[in-house]
């Protein structure tokens, strides 16, 4: 499946001139050696492109495809270094850089010789008259060899036309690319009878992957083969698809603007007709509005996730057309997926949609986003005061995947969640929501679980669950104590949160015991404030119909912790609310 939409994708590309076709790479190129009739070399010709800054950088051309080089010499087809095509050495191994030159002169010559066009007997009779040791004396490198010395690739022109472009040497290429040994068969793509390949291009852009590329489809051990069958003829692919569908993920995932990597994993999307708009919208989903304009994103968000279309940087969007996400991470030469996501960009939005309607929770005045991303809510599951806390390198694919997908949170992050309120005893506005989603999801997914109103946005004034309550009542306490004592370096919250939250039977006969020395200080110097705290204690406690709970279950806990939370957002507003009149 996911070979077979990545082929579909570089059709898609070839057509719009973003991929090279089949025998064929894009190469980044510095100069053109421009030939004469008999091989003379007459100039060199400054392909660079001028940026607005004033400096140049290389242009990049489709180019006669390159062989991967690890060691030993391995010329390409018109199109190298200087090492290769003039024998100059820049790594302080002038003999090398002579094999280089020989090799690639051997090349060339054999499949140049046989041609009839103009180009390719100059190209050929280069080659024979070109003396390396003597390139100093050339005119046509004169004060450029240095940075020819420097690296980067050399084409040849001739009569106007770089030669790799005219008609009868791309033929001829073509030609000589044929393999009449590989063996035959029906690929698993294309179901078409054709040659197969036998080794892949190596996949380069995963973050962790070896940076000469990894592969995605390999057999590197007879353990992994079967029938006799040696490296990738076990899943025989053609040599067209497996061209097609590693230069498409290739081309993926060099976009850096549209790769996201996640932990271990990095994050490549695309539309099945190819336009970039979509990435780009779902760039702004994932960012949560963070860039841009948050209230196009979530007008677009409502709109396709109801069937209709909207227009996104002067593109209609269409909630019909298929999308594709894919996670790669790296794995010792190659390469794992940690998740393929394949449905309609409507159905995307409507789950992204849902996601952030689930986080949407009572907010402190002093937090300015609006909505909370991904990369937000796994930095709520490490050590915020540690500049190397590193996330579950497994946490963030499993989340990204349960958003795309609308299924269930992984338990792993309320688990990380529960880890830092534990360590650290902070409900940040992070924590709080990742707990309120977490259970409304499995409330949705599960319809036997009761206690709903507890998952609210803001305070639930009407909720009576026990757990929920007595967090309102912790919180109410510790509001008691801190005016008592103001100033005070530890609360009740920083020696007894954690035990109240699981063993509240035996801890709230403890607080309310500290609360009575509190509220005689108050009774004595804020008589006012003591009998508000005294009346919204009675109209808490009144909702207690029951016997304090002995011990709580991990819903229970985060119901606790959401009243907590819901309990001192709301203070903090009716302050705020009492400073504005």
């Amino acid at each position: 499946m996911i070979l077979q939409v990545l082929t579909d994708y570089y059709e898609v590309m070839a057509a719009r001139g973003l991929a090279a076709p089949e025998g064929w790479c894009r190469a980044k190129v510095n100069f053109a050696l421009v030939l004469e009739e008999d091989g003379t070399l007459s100039g060199l010709m400054n392909l660079k492109e001028q940026q607005a800054d004033g400096t140049e950088r290389p242009r990049v051309l489709t180019v006669p495809e390159q062989e991967k080089r690890t060691s030993g010499i391995v010329p390409h087809f018109l199109c190298d270094t200087a090492s290769y095509l003039l024998g100059i050495d820049g790594k302080g191994n002038p003999e090398r850089a002579k094999k280089c030159f020989a090799a690639s002169a051997a090349l060339h010559r054999r499949l140049l010789d046989k041609a009839d066009s103009p180009a390719a007997r100059a190209v050929c009779a280069f080659f024979d008259r070109w003396d390396p040791e003597r390139a100093s004396e050339s005119p046509a490198l004169e004060g450029r060899e240095d940075e020819l010395k420097q690296g980067g690739n050399l084409v040849f022109r001739f009569a106007g036309s770089l030669v790799h472009e005219t008609e009868e040497i791309r033929a001829l290429w073509q030609e000589s690319r044929r393999d009449v040994s590989l063996p035959q068969g029906r690929c698993l793509v294309t179901g078409k009878v054709g040659p197969i390949a036998r080794i892949h291009t190596s996949i380069q852009g995963v973050k962790g992957a070896q940076s000469s590329g990894a592969a995605l489809v390999s057999f590197n051990a007879p353990a992994f083969e079967s029938d006799g069958k040696a490296q990738n003829y076990n899943a025989p692919v053609s040599c067209e698809a497996a061209f097609a569908y590693t230069t498409a993920l290739n081309v993926l995932l060099a976009d850096r603007e549209h790769v996201w990597v996640l932990g271990d994993t990095t994050v490549v999307c695309w539309a099945k007709d190819g336009e970039s708009a979509y990435q780009d919208a779902f760039a702004a989903m994932i960012n949560a509005g963070g860039e841009g304009d948050a209230a196009t994103v979530f007008s677009a968000m409502d709109k396709l996730a109801n069937g209709k279309f909207f227009d996104f940087e002067q593109i209609r969007l269409q909630p019909e057309m298929e999308f594709y996400i894919l996670g790669l991470a790296p794995n010792a030469g190659r390469l794992a997926v940690r998740f393929f996501y394949r449905s309609t960009f409507g159905d995307l939005a409507k789950h992204y949609q849902e996601h952030y309607k689930r986080l949407d929770i009572m907010k402190p005045a002093y937090d300015s986003r609006e909505h909370l991303s991904v990369w937000h809510l796994l930095r709520e599951t490490v050590n915020s005061h540690s500049k190397e806390a590193k996330v579950s390198p497994l946490l963030p694919a499993a989340l990204f995947r349960s958003i795309l997908e609308g299924t269930a949170y992984p338990a792993a992050l309320l688990n990380g969640v529960w880890l830092r309120i534990r360590a650290e005893g902070e409900i940040t506005r992070g924590r709080a929501a990742i707990i309120k989603a977490y259970w409304l999801k499995r409330k949705k997914d599960d319809s036997t679980m009761a206690n709903e109103e507890v998952w609210t946005v803001k305070l639930n004034e009407e909720c009576s669950y026990p757990p929920y309550v007595l967090g309102r009542i912790f919180r109410v306490l510790e509001s008691i104590q801190q005016a008592a004592s103001p100033g005070i370096n530890a609360t009740i919250k920083d020696r007894f949160f954690n035990s109240a939250c699981a063993t509240p039977a035996a801890v709230f006969s403890v607080l309310l015991r500290l609360k009575n020395s509190h509220m005689r200080v108050l009774n004595r110097d804020k008589k006012g404030l003591a009998v508000s705290y005294e009346k919204r204690l009675t109209e808490l406690a009144g909702k207690l119909n029951e016997t304090l709970p002995v011990r709580l279950n991990r819903e229970g806990q985060s119901a606790f912790v959401l009243g907590y939370y819901h309990e001192r957002q709301q203070q903090f507003a009716t302050k705020e609310k009492e400073k504005e009149d």
